[in-house]
């Protein structure tokens, strides 16, 4: 068995400066070395962007680079697929390790239910704010006769009137039925007389006015369908902008049940 000697005291550092060289080699082989060796020699897996994938699309993506999911959230994206993928954590482009579980956010299935606001009376700029806040989204405007000017008189969803404190879906579009400003307005009443009723329509709708249809049944000389008379008459009078024109129809309602 080999002897170190320590006769001397030259000998004595040699062998001190041997064990810091062995312990230097070993606490450097170990940071330098090992660590990296043991967390997979320093290689990270790049996180892919998933947003906007289905679960299927993401599920492949991840399998491909040894990454799992978990589904921490979901919520309700107006116009969104159902079940796609939202937000991520991590982030697109990030550095991870293998196995590393990436959390999802997705498009929940169904619309949650939400109040329509008490929103008659307002501004468009201000109805739209405030449907916006609660989810719901607007189109273009229907304007209609009225005195009242840019202000809200009615809500439309899908096409049917709703009151405020409605229950609709989440994300669905309102309209917003709003006053012209026109109403004060005068204009010479139009002659209808021997006009098709659904041509008198067409014409007064045009003029922002209203149309009630009275069918009276046969009446000699006139065909069926053509307006009879009407009340106010044509000759000189007025009308207010968004008034109603009466008006009595030769022959029966073809509407009208058997």
């Amino acid at each position: 068995m080999a002897k170190f000697s320590t006769s001397s005291r030259s000998d004595i550092f040699t062998h001190i400066g041997i064990i810091i060289a062995i312990f230097l080699i070993l606490f450097f082989s170990f940071f330098f070395l090992y660590l990296p060796w043991s967390t997979n020699h320093g290689q990270s897996i790049t996180v892919p962007e998933l947003k906007g994938m289905t679960m299927e699309e993401m599920e492949k993506a991840l399998d491909d680079r040894d990454l799992d999911y978990e589904v921490s959230d979901c919520t309700f994206v107006a116009g969104a697929r159902p079940l796609t993928i939202v937000t991520q954590f991590p982030k697109a482009g990030s550095s991870v390790k293998e196995g590393r579980k990436v959390y999802l956010t997705i498009v929940s299935e169904t619309a949650p239910m939400v109040k329509i606001p008490d929103i008659i009376g307002r501004s468009v700029s201000s109805a739209k704010n405030q449907l916006l806040s609660n989810g719901l989204v607007t189109g273009d405007p229907e304007y209609i006769a009225a005195l009242e000017s840019n202000s809200i008189l009615k809500i439309k969803v899908d096409g049917r009137e709703v009151s405020p404190g409605a229950q609709v879906p989440k994300g669905s579009k309102v309209t917003l039925v709003v006053g012209d400003g026109l109403g004060d307005q005068m204009i010479e009443v139009p002659n209808l007389v021997g006009m098709a009723a659904d041509e008198a329509d067409i014409l007064t709708s045009g003029q922002n006015l209203s149309l009630t249809i009275h069918y009276v049944g046969a009446v000699e000389g006139s065909a069926d369908g053509t307006i009879v008379r009407q009340r106010p008459a044509a000759q000189g009078n007025k009308i207010r902008v968004g008034d109603v024109i009466d008006v009595d129809v030769a022959g029966t309602d073809p509407n009208a049940p058997n």
